[in-house]
């Protein structure tokens, strides 16, 4: 789904996003609720960027990606941790591109997004490549997203993947114990 978000552009830079587990929902300038056998997700475009929403019989996870005032806690490159029952696996990238590459890479990623089932992408007011745009997945009993946030003036996008899977107890990995 593809959607003009009908707000200004809140986070101008890369470096302003920040990372955050946890969180209550944010207002929300366009959503996509998803269903993965009992695992309820939802998607959401906030003015400054996105947050994940994931629920089940386990619990709910919460990750934000956005340009939080008052946030100490900037992007990281990866992170990896136990929520509930789940494991939580987070990563990011910062991609510096021309403009040409940029303009092309905006095109493809949102077209994808758009077109894909479990797609949400919003551009921003002033320009076709300043978007923010989300696309998730089942696998394996695992719940999947990747993200991407556009700076063109910058030609930086910033790509995230996070995996969140049921945490398998000590001693029941393998009839071993391995």
């Amino acid at each position: 789904m593809l959607t003009t978000l009908k707000t200004s552009y809140t986070d101008t830079r890369a470096a302003d996003l920040a990372w955050a587990l946890g969180r209550e929902p944010l207002p929300a300038l366009a959503t996509l609720d998803l269903a993965f056998d009992g695992t309820e997700l939802e998607l959401r475009l906030l003015g400054a960027s996105h947050q994940v929403l994931l629920e089940d019989e386990r619990g709910t996870c919460s990750e934000t990606v956005a340009c939080i005032p008052g946030s100490s806690t900037p992007l990281p490159l990866g992170v990896a941790k136990r929520v509930g029952d789940w494991e939580y696996e987070f990563a990011a990238r910062v991609e510096a591109l021309s403009p040409g590459q940029f303009a092309g890479r905006a095109q493809e990623l949102l077209a994808l997004v758009s077109d894909h089932p479990h797609g949400l992408a919003g551009v921003f007011p002033g320009s076709p490549h300043a978007f923010t745009a989300l696309l998730a997945q089942r696998h394996e009993g695992q719940v999947l997203w990747r993200t991407w946030h556009a700076y063109p003036q910058d030609g930086q996008l910033v790509a995230t993947r996070t995996r969140v899977g049921v945490r398998v107890p000590a001693g029941r990995l393998s009839p071993s114990g391995v």
